[in-house]
């Protein structure tokens, strides 16, 4: 007669997996972006790869690291501070990280022609587009704030370990398109003038700045967790959040190249025709 396996059992096996999927994707992440990057000093040592890129995108590896394996991870079930700590991690730092690494133009530089041309087309279409408009990234990483703490949605996703690597899976998603849109290296058609950027990054650092104080202050929020513990994920909230949104700022001013100025010339001065005397004297003359 077989035994169903024991609940500790699967408690274990299910730890196990949830340290080791993650350990191994960033690993293999970290691993094809050296790969990538060596394969372009390779294929054109004069331009080469920048290490500071390379060391932007295995900061963004290692911040997940640090949100996703032990000890942050098996706290974050239980401790509404320790998953806010997560979503900023997970959704505003490693994302501006990973997207400074511009892995598209990586890519790109590898790429055969023809493979290069169908991804470029591929970012030139309609639904790219449309996804890469800042209303979009914006709604998708700032406006999803709102229905995830003032909805059950919460106590949802959280209640089982899949809809908690989802919610995971959408903070980063979401915050990596949001910081590319912003101030991404990586070719983006449908990206506006910085001005445009600036206005977005400063809605979302006002929904940031409202949404961490109505949490503070308990308005219509809906948590299952302890008031405290709602106060202080609120105060990680608005204070890490406006030093990431800085970064992004910071970012961002940083790929601003004025148009350079025209040269204004002076007029020259209109040159007026001179009629000179005729050499012979009019018939009939002295």
């Amino acid at each position: 007669m077989e035994h169903a396996p024991h609940p500790a059992q699967d408690h274990v096996a299910g730890g196990v997996l949830a340290v080791l999927v993650p350990a191994l994707a960033l690993l293999l992440c970290a691993g094809g972006y050296l790969y990538l990057a060596r394969r372009a000093r390779r294929r054109n040592p004069v331009r080469g790869w920048s290490r500071w890129r390379t060391a932007a995108f295995t900061a963004g590896l290692a911040l997940l690291a640090v949100a996703l394996l032990p000890p942050a991870a098996a706290h974050a079930h239980t401790d509404f501070r320790v998953h806010m700590t997560q979503h900023l991690l997970v959704g505003m730092y490693a994302p501006l990280a990973l997207v400074l690494g511009a892995p598209l133009t990586l890519l790109l530089r590898v790429l055969p022609p023809a493979h290069g041309r169908r991804l470029s087309d591929l970012l030139h279409s309609r639904p790219a587009r449309t996804l890469a408009h800042p209303a979009t990234a914006w709604l998708l990483s700032t406006g999803s704030l709102v229905p995830l703490y003032f909805t059950p949605l919460y106590d949802v996703l959280t209640a089982h370990p899949s809809g908690h690597w989802l919610l995971h899976a959408h903070f980063l998603l979401a915050g990596c398109l949001f910081a590319h849109v912003v101030a991404g290296p990586d070719p983006a058609p449908a990206r506006p003038g910085v001005r445009a950027r600036l206005v977005w990054l400063g809605a979302a650092i006002a929904v940031h700045s409202v949404v961490s104080q109505m949490m503070y202050g308990g308005l219509w929020v809906d948590v299952h967790a302890p008031a405290a513990e709602v106060r202080t994920a609120a105060e990680i909230m608005y204070y890490g959040g406006d030093i990431a949104e800085l970064l992004l700022a910071a970012a961002l001013v940083s790929t601003w190249r004025p148009a350079p100025r025209a040269r204004l010339t002076p007029p020259r001065p209109a040159t007026r025709s001179v009629t000179r005397p005729s050499a012979t004297w009019p018939a009939g003359g002295a």
